[in-house]
């Protein structure tokens, strides 16, 4: 079966309002409230909004020194292109060591969806499989190749991939990978 790609386009991107009013997200694909994938700016430091019940995934793609306290310790995000893993539910208050950031962020709701989060660099490839995949250039371009075609990415560009069981493979640029598969109820 051949795949189904659509692809996102910037001028159809939705902005959200975050639940705690500190900011807007830039919801880049969604499932209605099941999953979403998305980019934020993170202008000032504060509270993360309660996500309880969602997993949520995330990676700096923009500036630098972005720390997640939380009261058991805290998530690092200060280095580019580093995925990170946290439950929505864990009280959370950003910290920006080196000025504003932005972050790709994957979240689901757990009993629903499971979520994978990678950063693919020109010559990395990785096995897609059942389940919506979200491929997007954050930065400059990138080329994604899928079976035997080319898919060139100009920055903040994107596709869905749905129906396949290919290799997404990274010929050039940068790329951000994010895979959600639905959970049998």
């Amino acid at each position: 079966m051949a795949p189904s790609i659509t692809p996102l386009d910037p001028a159809a991107y939705v902005r959200t309002p975050w639940k705690n009013g500190g900011g807007t997200t830039v919801d880049i694909a969604f499932s209605d409230d099941i999953w979403r994938f998305s980019r934020t700016p993170i202008t000032v430091a504060g509270p993360f909004s309660d996500y309880s019940g969602f997993d949520r995934l995330q990676v700096l793609v923009m500036g630098s020194g972005l720390v997640l306290q939380t009261p058991n310790g805290e998530i690092d995000v200060r280095r580019p292109f580093r995925p990170v893993r946290f439950t929505g539910e864990t009280p959370i208050v950003s910290r920006l060591e080196a000025g504003p950031v932005e972050v790709i962020n994957l979240m689901g709701e757990r009993r629903r969806v499971r979520l994978d989060l990678v950063v693919l660099d020109a010559g990395e490839t990785r096995a897609l499989g059942q389940g919506v995949h979200i491929v997007y250039c954050p930065a400059g371009r990138a080329v994604l190749q899928l079976g035997d075609r080319e898919h060139d990415l100009p920055a903040d560009h994107g596709l869905r991939i749905e129906d396949t069981d290919g290799i997404a493979a990274c010929r050039a640029g940068r790329l951000v990978l994010g895979s959600v598969v639905c959970v049998s109820q």
